[in-house]
Order: C-alpha cells, then sequence, then structure tokens
C-alpha cells in the first residue's frame, strides 16, 4: 500500500502543535520536512522548518522525511541529522557534480539516515539511473519546487512509470516518492504509475478529517 508523507509547510503556525498532534492520530506514515533556503527556490522556509521538525521529533514517534531545496546541501544535512529523520533527500540540481552528488549521499549514509536523491520536472530521469543503487529513495517533483498549489505536469507522471520500470527491472529496492500538486482526485494516477511513497499538503491540510483524507489517498 501506498504511504503518504504529510507536508507541513503549509500549517497554521499558530495551530502547528495541534496539527501535528491531529496529523499523527490520522496515522500519516511521515512527516514531509520542505526545507527551502530563498535561493534554490524563491522561498525562505530554513527556520521555520528546523523548529517544526525539532517540535514534531520531541513529541511524535512518527518520522520526518526531509526534503532539501537548497543551494548548498551538506550543511543542511549537517543540521538536520541531529534529529535523527528517516529520508534526507538531497536535489540533483543542487550539486555541482556528480562527484558531489555522491559525496552528500555517502554522508548521509555514514550517519545511519537513507539517503534520497530528488529531480525536478526538467531534468531527465536517466540522469541519476547511476545512483539508484546507492540510494533508498528518488523524489520525483510533479510540479515546479518552491510553490504551493500548482498542477501536476502530466510528463511527471510517465517519469515515474519508467522509472519504475527500471527499478524492476534491475532489481532495486529503491522507493519512488512523488511531491506537487496531489490531492485525491489525481491521487489514482499516481498510484497506477507505481509510485510508493506521495507527498501531499493542502489535499490534507485544507480537510476537516485528516484521518479520512489519508484513508481515501491509500486506497
Amino acid at each position: 500500500m501506498v504511504e503518504i508523507s504529510t507536508s507541513i509547510l503549509g500549517a497554521d503556525e499558530q495551530e502547528a502543535m495541534k496539527i501535528f498532534y491531529d496529523l499523527e492520530v490520522a496515522k500519516t506514515d511521515y512527516y514531509h520536512i520542505d526545507v527551502m533556503d530563498g535561493k534554490f527556490v524563491e522561498r525562505d522556509t530554513t527556520c521555520l522548518m528546523y523548529s517544526y521538525a525539532s517540535s514534531i521529533k520531541q513529541m511524535s514517534n512518527v518520522p520526518l522525511d526531509v526534503h532539501l531545496m537548497v543551494e548548498k546541501p551538506k550543511e543542511f544535512v549537517e543540521q538536520y541529522i541531529a534529529l535523527e529523520p528517516h529520508f534526507i533527500t538531497i536535489h540533483y540540481e543542487a550539486c555541482e557534480n556528480k562527484k558531489q552528488v555522491k559525496e552528500i549521499l555517502e554522508f548521509i549514509k555514514q550517519n545511519g539516515i537513507q539517503c534520497g536523491l530528488s529531480i525536478k520536472p526538467g531534468t531527465k530521469i536517466e540522469e541519476i539511473y547511476e545512483f539508484l543503487p546507492y540510494i533508498s529513495l528518488v523524489l520525483v517533483m510533479t510540479v515546479e519546487p518552491g510553490k504551493g498549489g500548482q498542477k501536476i505536469i502530466p510528463e511527471t507522471i510517465e517519469k515515474i512509470s519508467k522509472l519504475k520500470e527500471y527499478i524492476y527491472q534491475n532489481n532495486l529496492d529503491t522507493f519512488v516518492e512523488a511531491d506537487g500538486g496531489i490531492k485525491i482526485e489525481n491521487a489514482n494516477l499516481l498510484k497506477e504509475a507505481g509510485v510508493d511513497i506521495m507527498v501531499v499538503g493542502s489535499g490534507i491540510l485544507n480537510t476537516t478529517d485528516y484521518k479520512k483524507a489519508i484513508q481515501e489517498l491509500k486506497k
């Protein structure tokens, strides 16, 4: 069954602690932590997300799924390692070259954390095939990163299907995560493409019943 990583980016700051508690009760599989530096993407969430992640770590056993949309991922990896997240995912496009990609992924793994690699909609999936044996997760952005409320780019669903076929053919056990514009109305398209984890923000947080929304997404 597909897992749900709830993005807390759009959480009301005044109600944040209650929202985190309610998400745990609703059985979200992960809290998705969207770390943006205002450079790799326009928005800067660095302080807010670290505050949220630290609070969640103290109050919940639900694992953290950290997505670094930043220009200098190594610095943020070092910061988040202390919180012992389940995944730390860096962007392929944020690294200077493939050597740096490998170095940062290896650094994450050496600290006992599962590492992931994310790609923007415009990046060809073939560019990251060589990293698949060494990572736990590929996060496919189904919208342009950094802005909420976008519709899924159809070509990204085809990219997920292609990636899942490659993983199967090469006998790999890499998870595929999709992030961006996912709601109950389009979740089946992603599940049919073979996605393992769906990142959902407003599709859960803008409902009155988190548990029902998560159950519907998983159906």
